[in-house]
């Protein structure tokens, strides 16, 4: 390996990754907009930043003549392979942020009863038997529409990862992966994006959660790409999880929640133990995966 040429493509992918991103992400942010989930505008925006890793990759590859494989060793890991039981991880990509979020949602409901209504689902415009398919309509279409995320996991599991591995090991490169990723989303944590802005320490405390969220979802999503070497796993996970699959989500009404736990940070906090236990399961595997090629 040359280390000196892998550093220079891996500085390459992060200036244009963040570069092109953060042009859009901080227009948004300094002409003094806060987020609103229910602005098509704004969700294009972001839609739009999302592409920026993937095409921060083949403008990388262009510029380091590091040619366009789309299979094997050093490639954009862009093919589907569903032999020696690959498809198992296509399922475990699609179906397990079901399984977490309704845990997440389970230890909320929990610890603060007063978010759970009986009646929440009407505000939603949803019949209740509707209520039941809906995390099937949300896996479905956010497969369908997953290349939003591929636009992310392109970039980001397709060639950042495969870097930071080459160059640091396996355990540094996940941990500075997810660091890498949270801050990429910055811009958008100031102005509001998952958190909200009343929040104590806003926006440091923010940023630093979502840096901790970035590496849990990136060990699994990492996790996934190893094991099928493809990006595609990734992507459909990480569409499905941000269309969030849930059946009990529409009996929660999180501005039920009472003192600090009305604090959407630690709201994030709590619900992502289960993803958090799942990171680490897949850390582990990982692991000892790497160990095993060693031997």
């Amino acid at each position: 390996m040359d280390r000196k040429l892998e550093i220079k493509r891996l500085c390459i992918y992060l200036l244009f990754s963040f570069g092109l991103a953060w042009i859009l992400f901080f227009s948004f942010s300094i002409t003094g907009h806060k987020w609103d989930a229910k602005n098509p505008e704004l969700e294009s925006l972001v839609g739009l930043g999302m592409l920026a890793p993937i095409l921060a990759h083949v403008i990388t590859r262009w510029i380091t003549k590091e040619g366009f494989a789309m299979t094997g060793k050093d490639s954009m890991m862009m093919g589907i392979n569903f032999k020696d039981k690959k498809w198992r991880f296509y399922l475990f990509a699609i179906f397990i942020p079901f399984l977490y979020v309704e845990i997440e949602n389970i230890i909320f409901a929990l610890l603060s009863p007063s978010v759970f209504q009986w009646d929440n689902y009407k505000q939603h415009d949803i019949g209740i038997y509707l209520v039941f398919f809906y995390p099937i309509i949300c896996i479905i279409s956010a497969v369908i529409s997953s290349f939003a995320a591929l636009g992310e996991e392109g970039g980001w599991r397709g060639y950042m990862m495969p870097k930071l591995i080459k160059l640091f090991g396996l355990k540094k490169a996940l941990i500075l992966g997810g660091i890498i990723w949270g801050l990429w989303h910055a811009p958008l944590t100031c102005c509001g994006h998952n958190f909200g802005t009343d929040y104590l320490g806003f926006p440091y405390v923010g940023i630093i959660w979502m840096c901790i969220m970035c590496t849990a979802t990136g060990v699994m999503l990492t996790y996934i790409t190893y094991k099928t070497q493809s990006v595609w796993p990734a992507a459909f996970m990480h569409a499905v999880n941000n269309a969030m699959p849930t059946i009990l989500g529409f009996f929660i009404d999180n501005e039920k929640a009472t003192g600090i736990m009305s604090q959407m940070v630690l709201q994030w906090g709590i619900k992502m133990i289960p993803e958090i236990v799942i990171a680490i399961i897949c850390f582990v595997l990982l692991c000892k995966e790497e160990i095993k090629q060693g031997e």
